[in-house]
């Protein structure tokens, strides 16, 4: 599932020259279904989209509070061209979930937004339709979300992996407090903080991953 998020001071959709839905101050979000989503990646998009720091706090600190923080408006636009893939130069959509599924999938996403949220403030266009969006985009401000690849691990920016070369690594100084890395086998389960990792690579072993 790929998402584009805008901060806005005001959007719109207007089918066949009329208005369908309008917001104020929030965000607009494009949101493109893929034919392997699931329940678990439209429940991590919905938390992702609205927990999302993209506005300034009562002291104008800029990325500091959500749209639910705010209490501010959120349009929603399926959008089915995000998920696409270039022939060439030629767009093709064979990667998006096909419209009978993502009709109801796309109803199940705004129905987790607004019980999550307040439903009031949950705005939407209307799916399969040929619409114009109008959005004021404030800063500009655009973010690009993605579900998290099958099976792929959810990484921690406050983990360090150090890499070393096998053999004996130099000794720390345990007197400052520092951790003495023993020698690293190749093929040696290593038990650490986060999980054990199992090094396979002839010539590269890993030090433990410690935890800042």
């Amino acid at each position: 599932m790929k998402a584009v998020v805008q901060r806005v001071t005001r959007a719109s959709v207007t089918v066949g020259g009329e208005q369908i839905s309008a917001i104020g101050r929030g965000i607009c979000v494009l949101l493109g279904i893929s034919l392997e989503d699931t329940q678990k990646e439209l429940e991590h998009m919905v938390r992702k989209i609205l927990n999302l720091r993209v506005f300034e706090d009562e002291s104008g600190k800029h990325w500091s509070k959500s749209v639910m923080d705010k209490q501010y408006e959120v349009l929603c636009i399926s959008q089915f061209t995000l998920q696409c893939v270039l022939k060439g130069n030629k767009p093709d959509f064979h990667l998006a979930m096909p419209t009978e599924q993502a009709e109801g999938f796309y109803n199940s996403f705004l129905e987790q937004l607004r019980k999550t949220y307040r439903p009031e403030l949950i705005k939407d266009g209307k799916f399969g339709a040929y619409m114009q969006v109008h959005i004021q985009n404030d800063g500009p401000v655009t973010i690009e979300l993605e579900s998290p690849a099958l099976g792929a691990a959810t990484s921690d920016p406050k983990q360090v992996l150090l890499v070393v070369a096998c053999g004996t690594p130099p000794q720390s100084d345990l007197t400052n407090g520092a951790m003495s890395m023993p020698r690293i086998q190749t093929g040696e389960t290593l038990g650490c903080c986060s999980g054990a990792r199992e090094l396979n690579h002839s010539t590269t072993g890993l030090a433990p991953i410690f935890n800042l």
